[in-house]
């Protein structure tokens, strides 16, 4: 009867190991272009750096999964390689965030048994979500946003503030949004939404690439100068990260995180 039940013991072990090593740990992270971001992995290893691996996937941009980091070296061949570090803890560590850095991160951990390349513990499932803001002076003559449309930017003038956030879950963008409780809002510097003050026309859209855009339009006073506008995102009415605008007449105007 002992023997019977410690078979079963082994046989409920090894179930779960099993099914450890198929439902990975998912996260979600929020984070503005500009800054540095550090995706976690889970279950890491003694010695993890000579054992992880680091994919990268983007349904909108790319066709398949590419690969990052393997056995704990860069791929030289990856167009964000040197903003890429591993971490001791196995941690992906991507400087300097682009809007294009969007998408689906998975991290493995991989062991050799007899002579063969094994899988360990479950996987680290990362989406990363980017807050991006682009500046289109209505008076500029160039029909795209760029920082240099920005010395432009004076008393009279009309300004517009596009924040977005760039997504790819795998999922329809308006259902993710809505089950997850994901909000991007125009505020001043005091935290007050800009919707109640009626100098300012504010709209919300999306796009195959971006869960929520949300456009702030005003015509620049004179007091403006130094006035800062900050576009929020908030998940489950929790702040994960924000953007501000700083008008400045001086010349060059500043977004900031």
């Amino acid at each position: 009867m002992a023997d019977k039940c410690d078979l079963c013991l082994l046989g409920l072990i090894i179930l779960s190991s099993l099914l450890t090593g198929i439902s990975g740990v998912e996260d979600h992270v929020f984070i503005s272009s500009g800054e540095n971001v550090r995706l976690s992995c889970n279950n890491a290893l003694p010695d993890c750096k000579s054992k992880t691996t680091w994919t990268y996937s983007n349904s909108f941009r790319h066709s398949g999964t590419v690969g990052l980091i393997t056995g704990g070296i860069k791929k030289k061949d990856t167009e964000r390689h040197e903003r890429l570090s591993l971490e001791s803890d196995c941690s992906l560590n991507i400087k300097n965030v682009t809007e294009e850095d969007y998408g689906f991160y998975i991290c493995q951990q991989w062991i050799n048994v007899y002579g063969r390349d094994q899988k360990q513990g479950s996987d680290a499932d990362v989406y990363l979500h980017v807050l991006h803001v682009s500046v289109s002076p209505s008076s500029s003559s160039s029909s795209s946003s760029s920082s240099s449309s920005q010395t432009e930017i004076s008393p009279g003038r009309s300004v517009t503030l596009s924040c977005q956030l760039y997504s790819d879950t795998g999922f329809s963008c308006d259902d993710w949004v809505r089950s997850e409780g994901v909000e991007l809002l125009w505020v001043n510097q005091a935290g007050v939404d800009l919707k109640t003050d009626s100098r300012y026309q504010i709209s919300s859209s999306s796009d195959q690439y971006r869960c929520i855009i949300i456009t702030l339009t005003t015509t620049l006073l004179n007091e403006d100068n130094n006035r800062e506008w900050r576009c929020r995102l908030t998940h489950r009415n929790q702040l994960k990260t924000s953007v501000r605008y700083t008008v400045k007449y001086s010349g060059i105007s500043g977004v900031d995180h």
